[in-house]
Formats: C-alpha cells, sequence, structure tokens
C-alpha cells in the first residue's frame, strides 16, 4: 500500500537520488554533470528543509520509497499576480520510479505541493518540466508563460 509522508532532513540523501534520477530519465546532462550536482545539492537540500525553505513529501511502498517532491518557498517581492505576498513557490524535484507511473502518484505529490503553498498563503508556483510531465502540471492550471533564462554553462 502506498503511504506520503513528510521528508525531513534526513531524507535529504533520498532526495538528492530521486533529482538525479529524475535528470537522468530526462538524459539532458552527463552523468559526471549530475554527479557534481548531488554533492552540491545534498547538503543544500538539508539546510533548506531544516530552515523550513523546503517542504518535501516521500512516497513509499511498504516502506520502499518510489516517490518525491518538493516545495521551495521563495522569497520574491509583491508582484502584480501576487501584489500582497514577499513568496512564491517554486515546485521541483517531482519523481516517480519507473513502475509506479501512471498510477497518479506524482498527481498526489503535486497536490500536496500546491496545498501547502496555499497554507503558506502563496498565489503563484513556478516549475520546470519534462514533455512527459506537462499533462500532470497542465491538469493542475499550470500553463506556460514568457519566461526566459540566462544560463552560464559550467562543463563538469
Amino acid at each position: 500500500m502506498l503511504e506520503t509522508r513528510a521528508a525531513t532532513a534526513a531524507d535529504a540523501g533520498l532526495i538528492t537520488a530521486h533529482r538525479k534520477a529524475m535528470f537522468m530519465a530526462m538524459g539532458r546532462e552527463r552523468e559526471s554533470i549530475l554527479d557534481a550536482m548531488s554533492r552540491g545539492f545534498e547538503p543544500w537540500v538539508t539546510r533548506m528543509i531544516i530552515e523550513g525553505k523546503y517542504a518535501g513529501w516521500i512516497t513509499s511502498d511498504e516502506g520502499r520509497p518510489v516517490a518525491s517532491a518538493g516545495l521551495l518557498i521563495l522569497d520574491w517581492p509583491p508582484h502584480p499576480l501576487d501584489p500582497t505576498s514577499e513568496h512564491r513557490g517554486y515546485l521541483l524535484n517531482v519523481f516517480v520510479e519507473q513502475e509506479y507511473r501512471g498510477r497518479r502518484v506524482a498527481h498526489g505529490l503535486v497536490d500536496m505541493c500546491l496545498a501547502e503553498a496555499r497554507r503558506r498563503r502563496m498565489k503563484v508556483v513556478a516549475l520546470h518540466t519534462s514533455d512527459a510531465g506537462r499533462p500532470i502540471y497542465e491538469a493542475f492550471g499550470f500553463r506556460a508563460t514568457s519566461e526566459m533564462m540566462w544560463v552560464e554553462r559550467v562543463d563538469g
């Protein structure tokens, strides 16, 4: 039976492994870059959980973690989309093991992340998605925006 619980700082290694697996499944980066990312990510996510800036959830099947997701709470200036808040959310690290996909596990995790955003009175949550994940987020009302990004590439 699937059970979902809140992530703690003790889950940082699992969250990191799921994050790496998520990027590997998308096939976008070399493993050496993902290893470097993971080395920096684990202490970062530990700190963010402890500081209350990362709310995450882990779904397990008979005690075996099979999925996870997180909501990063970002300081953000008041904006026309939310003129009274100083925060917005960023949905990240949504990962489901291959054999559990298509069973609405990701849907349940995203729902928990958005419930947390509502609890914190955030009206704006952003994310980046793979093509496979797009229908899940569109079902919740996420829509494409005009965001652009500048990235100074560092090969590792």
